[in-house]
């Protein structure tokens, strides 16, 4: 379905770009003249998170679901988003949003963290933080009055922490770092001067010619993927403020040593930007 839909949106964006290179568009996007633009979302992602560490994966030892466990719920994060427009086609984008649970729950079931072992009906209590950034540049190889076309590539910056505690039993915690190269395309159309459809993808996975750099950057043995999916319409009120309404959904994992996750976020959320 996300193929799909971001086929449809690019596939636009081309037809836009050929319509405009044979005639002038006599009304064009006024949202489309920038240099920063600003925005806070705000996501109520449906959560995935599995995570496993102190080698136990490699003991044939399940990790721990989150969600089943502890009965992670819809929360609704802020994420803040910037974009600064330099010429036409060239832009660089920083977003951020942090993903941070708080649950207590009695075990179900007898559960292995790291070097401790919380055994059937008693309380344990988790503490769950992903913070993610993004630092990307995207190149416009087709950058019309109502509609675009372009390259992505970012790094996403992943810190992970997980801690679960309970009474009588030491805690037990895992903090781990995964920077990930992604590269991925983008696709906006106009089907009016005052609203846009933008969809986005960026994906990759730390193949062995990227590790050398990303072992520099983390100074451990790291394998991961990660995808990034994105569509979103946008609402313009003038060239200055604008509101938008999307669904995004980021999935990844990682071998970091004796450490392994599965995450996921997925889900709707809503916003508004400023233009200068």
């Amino acid at each position: 379905m996300r193929i799909r839909l971001l086929a449809t949106v690019l596939f636009c964006a081309a037809i836009v770009a050929r319509a405009e290179a044979q005639f002038s568009v006599p009304d064009p996007a006024p949202a489309e003249n920038f240099h920063v633009e600003l925005g806070l979302m705000f996501w109520q992602p449906t959560p995935g998170i599995e995570i496993q560490t102190g080698g136990l994966a490699a003991a044939g030892i399940p990790g721990v679901d989150f969600v089943r466990e502890f009965g992670l719920l819809d929360d609704r994060f802020a994420e803040f988003r910037s974009v600064f427009k330099t010429g036409r086609k060239h832009k660089f984008r920083i977003a951020h949003v942090n993903f941070d649970y708080f649950e207590q729950a009695t075990a179900q079931r007898t559960i292995s963290f790291g070097g401790a072992t919380f055994p059937v009906t008693i309380p344990v209590t988790a503490d769950l933080n992903w913070d993610l950034w993004r630092f990307g540049y995207e190149y416009d190889f087709v950058a019309g009055d109502r509609g675009l076309f372009g390259f992505i590539t970012e790094l996403k910056h992943n810190h992970l922490t997980a801690d679960l505690s309970a009474s009588g039993i030491a805690g037990q915690s895992t903090d781990v770092t995964a920077p990930i190269i992604t590269l991925g395309v983008i696709g906006r159309v106009y089907p009016h001067r005052t609203f846009s459809v933008t969809a986005e993808y960026t994906g990759f996975k730390v193949f062995s010619w990227v590790k050398p750099l990303t072992d520099r950057l983390v100074a451990e043995d790291l394998e991961a993927s990660m995808s990034d999916f994105d569509i979103y319409g946008t609402i313009n009120f003038g060239s200055h403020v604008g509101g938008q309404f999307g669904y995004r959904s980021v999935t990844g994992t990682y071998t970091l040593d004796d450490d392994e996750g599965d995450l996921k976020m997925k889900g709707p959320y809503f916003g508004g930007i400023v233009r200068f």
